[in-house]
Parts: C-alpha cells; sequence; structure tokens
C-alpha cells in the first residue's frame, strides 16, 4: 500500500541518497525509517505534512526508544524532505524546525586519550599490518569517517602533497592534509596494494578477494583491535569503541592542543560548528589546574573581642 501511494518520493529519496554518496547501512536504516514514517501518515499528501505531524510521529511511534534512536529517526525524516524539496516535490521541510533530544544533544561523545589513542597501532597486527595500520591512522589522526576510507579511490591520494580528497557528507568534497607518519604508512599501502579484480579498479584498499574493501572489513579489523586493547586495559572495558571513536579521539586531541575550533570544523567535514563543540570537553584535571592557578591571598581570620 505505502508504495503505491507514496512510489514517486520513495524512489525520488533512494536516488537522491546515492547521488549524495550515503553508506549503504545508513542508505537502508533511513529506508526502513521513511517507509515507517509514511505507513503512519496512511495517505496524507506530504505537502500536507506540517511540523506537529513530525513531531506527533516522534512521540507516539519512538516512545519507547532512546534519545539517540529518536534523532536518528529525526535526521532520516530530515533528509527524506530536503531531497523532495531538491526533486521539486514539495516546497518545505517540515522536519527541519523540530529539535533534536536535549538528552542526545548534551551527550559527551566517547574518546580516547591522547596516550591511549598512540597505542592503538601497537594492536595492529598479521599479513595485511601496513594496510590496517593505514586504516587506523586514517580515522584517528586525520579524522576519517569510516565510509569515507571506504570510499578512498587512487586518484584521491596525492603522495607528493601529502594530502587525500575525501567525498564526505551532503556529498562535499574535503582536502585534508595528512601527518607524515599518516603519509608514510599510505606509501607503503599504495605499493603493496593487491590486484583489483578489475583491473579499471581505482579502490585505494583492496581485500583480499581482489574488491574493494568493505565498511564491515574496516569496522571488523578496528573492531579486534580494541578486543585486544581492552584485554590489556581493564579502565577501557566498559567504552563502547568503534571506528567512530577515532574520529572522536581526533577532534578532541586536535582541541586539546588549541587548533582553532574553525581549523577542525573543515577537518572533521562538519556543516555546523555546534556539531564541532560537542567535542570542547572539559577535563576534571584541567578545572583542579585553572583553579590552582589562581593566588587566593591569605586572610586573617576575624577574632570577636
Amino acid at each position: 500500500m505505502v508504495e503505491e501511494q507514496y512510489e514517486e518520493p520513495v524512489k525520488a529519496f533512494q536516488l537522491w541518497m546515492k547521488q549524495a554518496g550515503y553508506a549503504d547501512t545508513t542508505k537502508k536504516e533511513y529506508g526502513r525509517e521513511i517507509y515507517n514514517f509514511l505507513t503512519y501518515l496512511d495517505g496524507v499528501e506530504l505537502r500536507h505534512v506540517k511540523k506537529l505531524t513530525i513531531v506527533s510521529y516522534l512521540v507516539q511511534e519512538k516512545e519507547q526508544l532512546s534519545d539517540r534512536a529518536r534523532n536518528r529517526s529525526l535526521a532520516a525524516l530530515r533528509s527524506f524532505f530536503k531531497a523532495l524539496i531538491d526533486f521539486e516535490l514539495i516546497t518545505t521541510n517540515p522536519a527541519q524546525e523540530v529539535k533534536k533530544s536535549k538528552t542526545e544533544r548534551n551527550r559527551k561523545p566517547i574518546y580516547l586519550e591522547q596516550e591511549q589513542l598512540a597505542s592503538t597501532v601497537n594492536y595492529m597486527q598479521g599479513k595485511y599490518q601496513d594496510r590496517n595500520i593505514a586504516l587506523l591512522l586514517l580515522m584517528a589522526y586525520s579524522g576519517l569517517r569510516v565510509g569515507e576510507v571506504h570510499r578512498l579511490n587512487i586518484s584521491s591520494y596525492d603522495e607528493d602533497k601529502a594530502t587525500i580528497t575525501v567525498l564526505g557528507k551532503g556529498r562535499k568534497w574535503n582536502d585534508i592534509p595528512l601527518a607524515p607518519e599518516v603519509n608514510e604508512y599510505m606509501k607503503r599501502v599504495l605499493k603493496q596494494r593487491l590486484q583489483p579484480y578489475r583491473p579499471q579498479d581505482e579502490a585505494f584498499f583492496i581485500s583480499q578477494k581482489g574488491r574493494r574493501l568493505s565498511i564491515r572489513q574496516i569496522q571488523k579489523v578496528i573492531s579486534e583491535m580494541f578486543k585486544q586493547m581492552k584485554a590489556e586495559h581493564a579502565e577501557l572495558e566498559s567504552l563502547q569503541l568503534s571506528c567512530h571513536k577515532l574520529r572522536h579521539s581526533f577532534a578532541t586531541l586536535m582541541l586539546r592542543n588549541q587548533v582553532d575550533i574553525r581549523i577542525v570544523k573543515e577537518l572533521m567535514g562538519h556543516s555546523s560548528i555546534d556539531t564541532t563543540m560537542i567535542y570542547t570537553h572539559i577535563h576534571d584535571e584541567e578545572k583542579k589546574h585553572a583553579v590552582a592557578s589562581i593566588t587566593v591571598p591569605t586572610l586573617q581570620p576575624v577574632t570577636k573581642e
């Protein structure tokens, strides 16, 4: 029923996500979310959908979900209506003015401290060690998303300039400078690159089967690394570490080293500086240091006669 009632907007959204370079997992998740939303609408024309409709859907259908899950649903709806505007099927985005969950907005990202981040390379071993270290470094010390690492092509890498050109969210191109150590591993990977199954395949990272290394394979490499790391560091056991946490760690490290937040925004490929602001953590030790830097005068107690 939904497919018949909303055939054109559904196809438009699928095409829009493909053009925007969305990861396959994101396309599936967003597709399911939009199907649920259209089922909820029960035939109401999309041009008649208002902000109140979006809020009602999120409240009624997502009542038992976490703030994070609710905000993910909202993100899907925002993208859906943006796609319809781009294809001139509607004129306004009713989901754009709906606010994210406050709890989710205030949630601190999980990240590794500088020493912990530096030690991650020690847990990369095996036949494809150089390749796996390069995957790690691109996320931990260049701030790439796992999907951006997956999509990286040979033509995206400039060895002499030590830069890579990344296709990020919203199909935006971003030139990222590489640290010398990262560039060194990129050069190693290029020399050791396996022969692709299709000779014309431009993928920078090739799997053992000769195909572009998938997002799932990259995640598996990082997951195995964290598994070994946690076995030796009990303090990390409770943390939900992943590829994206390496990106969190990169942003936090940049800001800790007093890098201008506007530069961090560009390196991270954020559309808004508000997104970058979530990485401005304040350490308890930093609080203590700030208070300790203040000279408090010696006060003489007042004695009562």
